[in-house]
């Protein structure tokens, strides 16, 4: 299967299951998918922590279950 089959979504991580598995609420499905952190942000020890927004790939195959691609950057616009 190529990268270009994967499903790409965005959501918030909602529990940290150890064992690098997270629950990420997707926003689009408004479904809870369970992920895995990927090579790259283990690699370069990237913290996820519960409320990061996150990007996630998922398999058409299997729904439910998907891989974290990378940590999103928030934006604190706060007035000042």
């Amino acid at each position: 299967m190529a990268k270009q089959d994967n499903i790409e979504l965005e959501g918030e991580v909602v529990a940290e299951l150890g064992n690098a598995m997270f629950r990420v609420l997707a926003d689009v499905a408004n479904q809870e998918i369970i992920c895995t952190i990927s090579g790259k942000i283990r690699k370069n020890f990237i913290r996820i922590i519960v409320g990061d927004r996150v990007k996630i790939e998922v398999s058409p195959y299997d729904l439910t279950r998907g891989r974290i691609v990378t940590r999103l950057k928030v934006n604190n616009s706060i007035n000042q």
